[in-house]
């Protein structure tokens, strides 16, 4: 009687264990095996961690196996279990490898394929070929598109965390971390100490030496001392959390009117305002965006406001990028007027200090929220709908989504709901960031998406022009490994166009992140092989993007403003404070009070940045 071995691993994170009975049917090409029960007796099958194996006996020899079900079924209580993988092994001494690595909830079955990648053109038998199709049935009801807000990219239909399939909700170790985290980033900000501070002026820049008590690096105390100055706020458009935003000048927009007499001081060459812009040495960052977007009125004992500011930068024989002017709104005249270096001391900071707000807003609402967080959740839902777990794309993108959906969730409940963080928090909130999302996503392009071409697209892709540009640099180093990556991978299971064409599942997957994403990308016609192999590095980027990055991107945002003195536990404010000084603190409202705090405390407290990045400030 032939005998097959069966081994069976249970998860290592917590409660992946069960209690409940198992049972496995073997499905070959010939027949399949009787439903077997897996038990061993007394013995504790199934514990965290545990691979066990089990014999199941047939009749006569099943052929080729080509699926295995397995079948949960309640013992007292309805007790979940995580199934990592299933091997079998042929009474020939093959080794069959069966991929699971999903929850078995309730009493649901589940049947695998074993983990060779299949195009669905590769698939001949009636049998998998059901198989795989019900499998897209199942997901498609149960990853289901909703619009969370007119005007947003598409998100998964669940309200709360609790709602998503369990397959992509946080496990509990991850859950823990998280709360962990958030926990320790309000204490770190000494969140609860320092409102009283947010909701009253202060008096002068010496209140900041309160707060800065725990950093330590040599780099973070270098910001804080040089803070005000203009090559430290220049070079943050380049290398801070927001490098996306600098663009080379071309032509002075109309909206921008600075005239040579205004900057002339500043310019070193011996060129006029227009000969440098020919020259390639004047950048623009414009937050255009941000115009017309209602500031946060959620409590009106707190007044808050946003600005759309312009800032001009020029680049110095030195290869210092300074701003040289800042309008604060996008319609020139009396009221709005342009601020030079020339200007009093505070107004310039004070102008500096409304870019970094305006720079906070989009990096936080677009570059992140958006463009990281909710596109990735695009591509997630479709892969999930369109792409059964014995496609190679699945299996090329899956780790790279992993908890997305999860964390978006998350936010859509806690941070950018109504009540939520947000409202809290930011001058956006109430119902901006609303606005500013489904302003930005009507630009939303797939090219925009693509790091060599954004780059390029803004003009700032030679690093003989901006050789401290090392967003840029880096950039291209993971676009390119990941490029790289892709290519060989996607090599492997399609050889030509015609083979990507005649796969039905990637091009509905494409079609889905088209039809709820992207604003420039032609579904009508099938994607090219070339075209595949960029669609999925910006993929795989975005994933990378959003898993590494989040943690460092949330307690740090974007570098904003320090106190120039050294940080310690009691506050010395210098009884010669001047009165510009105090005016310029009392100036800024409770939210660029608390930006001020939140963003620079964390911003190189992760980890130092390499010695050319240090270099670079000197």
């Amino acid at each position: 009687m032939p005998s097959y071995t069966v081994t069976v691993s249970t998860g290592s994170q917590w409660f992946a264990g069960t209690d409940d009975y198992i049972y496995i049917t073997l499905v070959g090409t010939e027949r399949c095996s009787e439903r077997t029960l897996l038990d061993k007796p007394l013995y504790n099958d199934f514990e965290r961690g545990a691979v066990d194996s089990y014999d199941v006996r047939v009749g006569e020899d099943l052929g080729d196996i080509v699926l295995v079900k397995i079948e949960k079924k309640k013992y007292w209580v309805h007790d979940d279990w995580y199934c990592r993988y299933i091997t079998v092994k042929t009474p020939s001494g093959e080794y069959l490898e069966f991929p699971c690595f999903r929850w078995l909830v309730d009493e649901k079955e589940v049947v695998l394929r074993d983990g060779r990648a299949h195009l669905p053109q590769d698939d001949k038998t009636s049998l998998v070929k059901q198989h795989r199709q019900k499998e897209l049935d199942m997901r498609r009801k149960t990853y289901r598109w909703k619009e969370w807000q007119p005007g947003f990219p598409m998100s998964i239909d669940a309200n709360r965390h609790k709602d998503l399939p369990r397959d992509i909700q946080f496990d509990s170790e991850k859950g823990v971390d998280f709360v962990l985290n958030y926990s320790k980033a309000i204490e770190n900000l000494f969140v609860n100490h320092f409102m009283h501070m947010f909701q009253s002026s202060w008096n002068d820049f010496a209140d900041f030496e309160k707060i800065f008590v725990r950093i330590k690096n040599t780099i973070s105390e270098y910001v804080m001392q040089h803070w005000r100055e203009d090559f430290m706020f220049g070079y943050q458009f380049l290398n801070g959390c927001n490098p996306v935003i600098i663009k080379k000048c071309t032509k002075l927009p109309e909206k921008f009117p600075v005239t040579h007499e205004m900057v002339s001081v500043s310019l070193e060459r011996d060129m006029t305002l227009q000969e440098e812009i020919e020259a390639g040495n004047i950048y623009i960052a414009d937050y255009e965006v941000l115009d017309g977007i209602s500031p946060n009125s959620t409590d009106p004992c707190t007044l808050q406001y946003l600005a759309a500011p312009i800032c001009l930068l020029y680049k110095t024989a030195r290869n210092k990028i300074l701003p040289i002017a800042i309008q604060l709104g996008q319609t020139p005249g009396k009221d709005n007027p342009i601020f030079l270096p020339t200007d009093g001391q505070y107004d310039w900071l004070l102008a500096k200090i409304w870019v970094r707000s305006a720079d906070f807003h989009h990096h936080q609402t677009i570059t992140h929220l958006l463009r990281t967080h909710l596109i990735t959740e695009v591509f997630a839902i479709a892969m999930y709908r369109q792409l059964p777990a014995v496609h190679p794309v699945y299996k090329l993108l899956t780790p790279h989504i992993r908890f997305t959906i999860a964390i978006n969730t998350k936010a859509r409940e806690q941070l950018i709901c109504e009540c939520g963080i947000f409202d809290k928090a930011n001058a956006t909130g109430g119902g901006g960031h609303v606005q500013l999302v489904q302003k930005a996503v009507k630009n939303l392009t797939f090219r925009s998406l693509c790091f060599p071409d954004a780059i390029k697209a803004r003009g700032v892709d030679s690093k003989e022009d901006l050789p401290t540009y090392f967003y840029r640099d880096d950039g291209y180093l993971v676009w390119g490994a990941t490029k790289s990556f892709v290519s060989d991978v996607v090599h492997i299971y399609y050889t030509s166009d015609e083979a990507v064409q005649a796969d039905e599942e990637i091009q509905a997957f494409i079609k889905d992140v088209c039809s709820f994403g992207m604003q420039d990308f032609d579904h009508s016609n099938k994607v090219s092989h070339s075209r595949l192999i960029i669609y999925h590095s910006r993929t795989f980027c975005r994933g990378q993007v959003r898993q590494g990055t989040d943690s460092t991107i949330n307690s740090n945002m974007s570098l904003q403003f320090t106190n120039g003195r050294r940080g310690r536990t009691g506050s010395h404010r210098s009884p010669m404070v001047s009165l510009a000084e105090r005016r310029c603190c009392k100036a800024l409202p409770a939210f660029l009070r608390f930006l001020l705090v939140s963003t620079v405390r964390g911003y190189f407290t992760k980890q130092p940045l390499q010695k050319r990045k240090e270099a670079a400030f000197l």
